[in-house]
């Protein structure tokens, strides 16, 4: 299939995230749409972006959605039948995008990717024991949400799951598309530099630490209970959740109060989780 840049639309779903994006815009094409999603309500932030850049349209959601509810929120917006899902701490190579629309043509996709430039860091997976291969276009079985390009058409509608907050909502989406047949590719000529954990301003450090620890707690039981069932999130994740309650409690003893919020966030987002309560815990960053 052959796409250009016209029907191609990039979505970044931001949140005090002043200090990152505009590296991330300017290793755009300004040819290419840009749909921001700021997850609050600062206009003076979605004033700026408009200003300055080109063929960019950013909408302040007024609240905090989360990952995937901001991804959803950015590709009702978009008009092209593909977008690219960015995260605001990224900065695209020189011809990553024009590498990724050759690639497009090769093959049949619902999710292709560019690779992250330190190997160190592989944003990919593979199932156990499948044949791995590396050539420019390769198979893989799972990528990171910071940047994925999607045919919409394949979807039917149903991108992120919602009920996610953040982590796991990519993974997620991958195994669906898998269930259903579809092919998710590396372009390993298209390359990405992934700045990592730093896609709100740093000065929120130990807030987001709290929350991320949180979420990926909640997370981690809610996706394992969607697609391998209730008994196999619980065991898998009870010993650690026992853990966390145990050291919440060493550290609560000794009175060190940022070890013992760490913990206590890991215990509360697993039992969260697992009573089936949402995943409703939002970091203070005012």
């Amino acid at each position: 299939m052959q796409i250009s840049k016209d029907n191609l639309t990039i979505i970044i779903v931001t949140l005090k995230s002043d200090n990152v994006i505009d590296n991330c815009l300017k290793s755009i094409s300004p040819e290419i749409k840009k749909i921001v999603v700021e997850n609050s309500s600062n206009f003076k932030f979605v004033q700026k972006l408009e200003k300055t850049y080109k063929n960019i349209k950013v909408y302040p959601t007024g609240k905090n959605l989360g990952m995937g509810s901001g991804n959803n929120y950015g590709i009702k917006k978009s008009k092209t039948r593909y977008v690219l899902i960015l995260n605001p701490d990224t900065i695209l190579k020189t011809e990553s995008i024009d590498k990724m629309l050759e690639a497009c043509s090769e093959v049949d996709f619902a999710i292709l990717s560019p690779i992250n430039e330190d190997p160190k860091y592989p944003n990919f997976k593979f199932e156990k024991n499948k044949k791995r291969t590396f050539d420019n276009l390769f198979e893989v079985d799972y990528v990171d949400g910071f940047a994925m390009m999607l045919d919409t058409r394949k979807f039917d509608g149903n991108f992120f799951d919602e009920n996610f907050f953040m982590y796991l909502e990519n993974d997620d989406l991958c195994l669906r598309m898998k269930k259903k047949g579809e092919k998710i590719y590396i372009c390993k000529k298209s390359t990405i530099n992934h700045i990592g954990a730093n896609a709100v301003d740093r000065k929120y450090l130990e807030e987001i630490e709290i929350s991320r620890n949180w979420h990926w707690n909640w997370s981690k039981f809610y996706y394992r209970k969607k697609h391998f069932g209730f008994l196999n999130a619980f065991f898998k994740g009870f010993p650690s959740y026992l853990k966390s309650v145990l050291t919440f409690i060493i550290f609560f003893i000794f009175n060190n109060k940022k070890k013992s919020k760490i913990y206590y966030s890991k215990a509360s987002g697993f039992y969260n989780s697992l009573i089936n309560r949402n995943s409703w815990y939002r970091p203070n960053l005012d």
